[in-house]
């Protein structure tokens, strides 16, 4: 609970934080089962929940994330994908950085592909999935 009020500290709109908590807490229900514990002591993938939350509380339009399904079990992975379109369609845009292509490309509206920090592929991710190249060396295929 303490990251989720501190996420909030530079908030002016104080009378909607509650408002806040309850979205994050339906998100995931699982941070307000463990909301009285250490942060440190959360499985991998509540403190991603946990990371994912605390950015919501601050209202930002804007998420930048960095590979949120590293270490995940595979149904944690879909839910937090899940949890992300849905906040997107809410109307926060959300940049990824992510490593599992095909999870990314199921979720983004527009792809990068970068090889030693150059640009090398991009475009829709219509485009991405269809692309000879990014099918053989990020899809399998």
């Amino acid at each position: 609970m303490e990251n989720l009020k501190l996420a909030t500290y530079a908030r002016k709109d104080k009378d909607q934080i509650a408002k806040d908590y309850r979205r994050v807490f339906d998100l995931f229900p699982r941070l307000e089962e463990r909301k009285n514990q250490i942060a440190g002591t959360l499985s991998g993938g509540e403190q991603q929940m946990l990371a994912v939350g605390r950015a919501l509380m601050t209202r930002g339009r804007l998420m930048l994330l960095d590979k949120p399904s590293m270490g995940l079990a595979p149904i944690l992975v879909q839910e937090i994908f899940c949890i992300l379109q849905e906040i997107n369609r809410a109307g926060t845009t959300i940049l990824l950085v992510e490593q599992n292509a095909h999870m990314a490309l199921q979720v983004a509206h527009r792809g990068y592909v970068l090889e030693t920090g150059t640009i090398t592929v991009q475009g829709p991710t219509e485009e991405l999935v269809r692309n000879p190249k990014v099918k053989e060396a990020y899809l399998g295929g």
